[in-house]
């Protein structure tokens, strides 16, 4: 069996959100509009913007969370959003939220003073920072004494039936994905609650909690979940060096296989741990 490429994050993923961030877009856009990115949710209610605050949106993708923040924060605020990946920076500029300014950049390297926020987000970001005490260290860096942060890390869920049978398709077509040889330490350390609380108020901030935010996902068909899980970084990564031959026989299959156990809607549930914490 072909092996994973071993690389490192910053080589791979903001190449790949770049190439899909697109159809990224889309997939969140629709699942936001339907009440169902409940753990993304948590973070925008649990930092109870005000008109007038600076607030810092950390691995920000299109602006999908960007958008509510910075009409939170007006009048006479402003929402700041980051991201690595170029792909994603051009979109969140090219959707014209008032208020707001967007730039690439590393969250392991905030370009920002010392104290100039008065809020920070993270939406499904923090799980790619390599060194996570760095990256939490410079986020609590830029935010003012007694300022939130927020941030939400999907776990795993795929000992669910349906994705069991598309792991089953996946693993029949694709390559293996390939393998963020610096991961392993942040992964070990989100999934882990309190693990995740220590290593967050280590790295300066006053007071954290984590909770577990449980989102049910309907996909209206076979056909809308393999479209939609198209953009996802790790099966977008082994699908785009298929030819067309081959990219729509996997999608054929992976459509078919799921129809079996589900001919019509399919309900997945997934689990976040979000945190809360104050500088």
């Amino acid at each position: 069996m072909e092996k994973a490429r071993p690389v490192k994050s910053k080589e791979m993923f903001p190449a790949i959100f770049s190439r899909h961030a697109a159809a990224y877009q889309r997939r969140l856009d629709e699942i936001m509009a339907r009440g169902e990115a409940r753990g993304r949710q948590r973070v925008i209610d649990l930092l109870q913007v005000k008109p007038g605050m600076r607030v810092l949106d950390l691995a920000c993708g299109p602006g999908t969370l960007s958008r509510p923040l910075a009409a939170q924060a007006s009048p006479g605020g402003e929402l700041v959003g980051v991201d690595l990946a170029p792909g994603m920076i051009e979109l969140a500029r090219s959707a014209g939220i008032p208020n707001a300014s967007f730039e690439v950049m590393d969250i392991e390297q905030l370009a920002f003073p010392n104290a100039s926020f008065d809020a920070a987000a993270c939406g499904h970001g923090l799980q790619f920072v390599p060194d996570l005490p760095r990256g939490l260290g410079e986020i609590h860096r830029v935010l003012r004494p007694r300022s939130r942060f927020g941030a939400s890390v999907p776990l795993t869920g795929g000992d669910q039936r349906p994705w069991m049978v598309l792991d089953e398709v996946v693993n029949r077509w694709l390559p293996p994905a390939p393998v963020a040889t610096d991961q392993q330490a942040t992964r070990a350390a989100v999934s882990d609650a309190e693990v995740f609380r220590q290593t967050v108020l280590g790295a300066g901030f006053v007071e954290a909690k984590v909770e577990v935010i449980e989102e049910i996902v309907t996909w209206q068909s076979a056909e809308q979940m393999v479209g939609m899980c198209m953009s996802w970084w790790d099966l977008a990564s082994r699908v785009e060096g298929l030819d067309a031959g081959r990219r729509q026989a996997f999608i054929d299959d992976a459509i078919t296989s799921l129809r079996r156990d589900h001919p019509g809607a399919i309900e997945t549930v997934g689990r976040n741990h979000v945190l809360f914490a104050t500088a």
